[in-house]
């Protein structure tokens, strides 16, 4: 494909696809975005934007038909009208049939049964009757579609938790034991060529159900790492997949990892690349899709992602308490995602800081995190 001729179209604005911008400038492809807010952080940097909904078949279709090649930052669109594009030439990556599969947990969990890939034990549950019937507590509720960001996952801890579930389809799942949560980001493009990134660790904020802290690279075994890399790349190679997927794991106690869920895109836990790794998940993304060779994905430097969450008390024009003065330290970098609201618990920003030792961009790390407060 030509740099600077090809159209790439992305369904989304959000940070995820302000960010793949900022990659593709380096190469001067020209980027379209669909997206229904005006507003989005992506929309000031595209060079066309189409406010439209990515759930809508016309809005998309009407959208894709003029691209070369069409890609997604968030999984949640109509797959219907991306499935005619792919029919009537247009590049669609990842496919069209794959975003079906990863955006319903409950198939999605079925395609990691049906090829041995493992994972927790799970029942399909249609309602929340059926989920009152076959619950075994404690257990993990997920509604099949529609989740993001810790939203659309449940925990029963009793039967008195119920009252808290979904009466949606959803799936259950027994709860795990595990020692911590990692992930791994493979990218594969058009010729078949595959990279994945080494390992990284993610700790969660347990009242928002979100990542904290991601360090890379992950504190496991090396038998752990060669399995869930192992694991990763069998995934995309079954899918036959074009495109960035993340694919996150539980570590058991005993070191063995399963599958919790992946997806087909750039993700929360491939921020750090920009600064820690020779290509950035964004640009291997842009690599993927356009079918050029793949960046090395090898650590420059080790290093921690720290998600900015809006205040859980605060909603309305940000601001940013204590970035003046983080942006002060040596191996500390801000990207602020430009949203012009906050809220409880949305991703504004992050800030990656690194160190030739991970225990001291950790240690630095957990002092910058108590520095910045986002408010309105």
């Amino acid at each position: 494909m030509n740099f600077i001729t090809t159209k790439l179209g992305i369904l989304g604005g959000g940070q995820l696809g302000r960010m793949f911008i900022q990659s593709a400038m380096s190469y001067g492809t020209p980027i379209h975005i669909l997206d229904p807010n005006p507003n989005c952080p992506s929309a000031n940097l595209c060079d066309s934007f189409i406010e439209g909904s990515f759930n809508d078949y016309d809005a998309v279709y009407n959208f894709g038909k003029n691209m070369d090649v069409l890609t997604i930052e968030i999984e949640n669109v109509n797959t219907e009208a991306l499935a005619q594009l792919e029919k009537e030439g247009v590049k669609v990556f990842p496919q069209s049939h794959i975003i079906e599969l990863i955006k319903d947990k409950g198939i999605q969990k079925q395609f990691y049964r049906d090829n041995n890939i493992p994972t927790a034990d799970f029942e399909l549950c249609n309602s929340l009757e059926e989920v009152k019937q076959k619950a075994t507590f404690p257990i993990v509720q997920k509604m099949r579609k529609g989740g993001y960001d810790g939203k659309g996952v449940q925990i029963l801890k009793s039967e008195s938790d119920l009252e808290k579930g979904f009466e949606v389809p959803s799936l259950l799942e027994r709860m795990i034991d595990f020692d911590k949560e990692i992930s791994v980001i493979v990218a594969r493009n058009e010729n078949g060529e595959i990279r994945s990134y080494p390992t990284c660790e993610q700790e969660f904020n347990p009242e928002a159900n979100l990542v904290e802290f991601l360090f890379s690279p992950a504190k496991i075994s090396s038998e752990t790492e060669k399995k869930a890399q192992e694991i990763a790349q069998t995934i995309i190679k079954k899918l036959e997949m074009v495109g960035l997927l993340a694919v996150e794991f539980f570590v058991l106690k005993d070191g063995s990892v399963i599958v919790n869920e992946m997806a087909p895109r750039t993700h929360n836990s491939g921020h750090h690349t920009i600064e820690c790794n020779h290509t950035s998940q964004f640009e291997q993304h842009y690599r993927s899709v356009m079918n050029f060779p793949l960046g090395s994905t090898e650590i420059v430097q080790p290093g921690v992602m720290i998600n900015l969450l809006g205040d859980k008390n605060h909603t309305g024009t940000p601001v940013y308490k204590g970035i003046n003065d983080v942006m002060k330290q040596e191996g500390v970098y801000v990207h602020l995602y430009g949203k012009t609201e906050t809220k409880p618990f949305r991703k504004m920003g992050h800030i990656t800081v690194v160190n030739p030792e991970l225990d001291k961009a950790i240690k630095n790390a957990r002092e910058v995190a108590k520095e910045v407060k986002i408010v309105s």
